[in-house]
C-alpha cells in the first residue's frame, strides 16, 4: 500500500501540513504515517543514538506518542464519511528529523514525504530553516513542503520548473513525477523562465522535439508547456506560484542544478510570503 510520511513538530504550521497530507492521501488512495522526531541536543549533531537519562527519554517519548495520537484522532474525526479513509499510523524516535525520516523510508513503502515550510524573510531562509535544508539534501523520496498559506484543495495542476540544462535527467525526473501524479489525473505544466521572452529558432526546434519525446514515452495526456518571461528565475517562480493557477510547484534538487542555482544563489528574492502553494522537491538521490 502506498504511504505518505508526514513529519510534525505539533506546531500550527505542521498541523496544517498534516491536514493537507490527509486530503492528498485521499486523492492518492494512500495511507499516512505521522512522524515526530525527538530532537537530540544541539551538541550531538546528526546523532542517531542518544545517551540521555532513561527516565527523561521515556518521558519525552511518552509525550511524543500522546501528541501523535491526538493528531491522529483529530484527522480521523474531522474527515468522517469520505469515500476513501486513509489508515493512519504513528512513529516517534530520537534523532534529527532527517535521520528519523530516512530510517522510516528504508523500512516502509514511502511514496512521498510531507513537511511544513516555516516561513521566514527570504526564499533562501525558507529552505534552510528548521531542518528543511538538510531534509532536502538527504531525502531519497519526493518531499512536499507545505506553507501555512497553502489552500487545502484537490491538486489539479502541477508546474515542473527547469532551465533544461540537464535535459535527459529532466526527462527521467518528469517520468517519475508523472508516475506520482497519475492517480490525481492532474495537468502537468512544463515551464522554464527566460529573460528574452522568446526562444531562438534552434532552441524552439529542440524544445519541440523534447516535448514530443516526453509525450510519446510518458503516455500521459495532460502535459503542457509554457515559457515565462522574467529577468530572474526567482521572480519568474514568484509570478508562476501567484498567478499561474497552479496547485503545486515541482523542481529537481541536484548538484549544480536549477534548484541549487536559485536556493543557493545571491539573488534570493523576498518571496516567501508570496509562496502560497506547496513546493515539491524531487531528489537527486535514489
Amino acid at each position: 500500500m502506498k504511504t505518505l510520511l508526514v513529519a510534525t513538530d505539533f506546531s500550527a504550521n505542521a498541523r496544517h501540513a498534516a491536514d493537507y497530507a490527509y486530503k492528498l492521501a485521499e486523492q492518492l488512495k494512500a495511507n499516512l504515517i505521522l512522524c515526530n522526531a525527538i530532537i537530540v541536543p544541539a551538541e550531538v549533531p546528526d546523532a542517531g543514538f542518544v545517551s540521555w537519562p532513561m527516565y527523561e527519554y521515556e518521558e519525552l517519548l511518552k509525550d511524543s506518542k500522546g501528541e501523535l495520537r491526538k493528531l491522529q484522532e483529530k484527522l480521523e474525526e474531522e474527515n468522517q464519511g469520505n469515500a476513501f479513509k486513509p489508515s493512519i499510523h504513528c512513529a516517534s524516535n530520537a534523532g534529527t528529523v532527517p535521520y528519523v525520516i530516512n530510517d522510516l523510508v528504508k523500512q516502509k513503502n514511502i511514496l512521498l514525504g510531507v513537511i511544513a515550510s516555516h516561513e521566514k524573510n527570504t526564499l533562501n531562509e525558507l529552505v534552510i530553516g528548521n531542518h528543511t535544508r538538510q531534509m532536502i539534501d538527504e531525502t531519497t523520496v519526493p518531499l512536499l513542503l507545505v506553507p501555512f498559506k497553502a489552500e487545502i484543495r484537490p491538486i489539479k495542476k502541477i508546474a515542473f520548473a527547469t532551465d533544461f540544462a540537464q535535459a535527459e535527467k529532466d526527462l527521467q525526473s518528469i517520468y517519475k513525477l508523472i508516475k506520482l501524479i497519475r492517480p490525481l489525473n492532474a495537468e502537468l505544466l512544463i515551464t522554464h523562465i527566460e529573460d528574452a521572452g522568446e526562444l531562438p529558432t534552434e532552441s524552439k526546434k529542440w524544445l519541440d522535439n523534447f516535448l514530443v519525446e516526453l509525450s510519446n514515452k510518458a503516455d500521459y495526456p495532460h502535459i503542457y508547456y509554457r515559457l515565462i518571461k522574467s529577468n530572474t528565475p526567482e521572480r519568474g517562480l514568484e509570478w508562476l506560484s501567484e498567478y499561474g493557477r497552479i496547485d503545486v510547484l515541482a523542481m529537481v534538487h541536484r548538484e549544480h542544478g536549477f534548484f541549487e542555482s536559485i536556493f543557493k544563489g545571491s539573488h534570493t528574492q523576498k518571496i516567501a510570503n508570496h509562496l502560497n502553494i506547496p513546493l515539491l522537491v524531487l531528489p537527486q538521490k535514489e
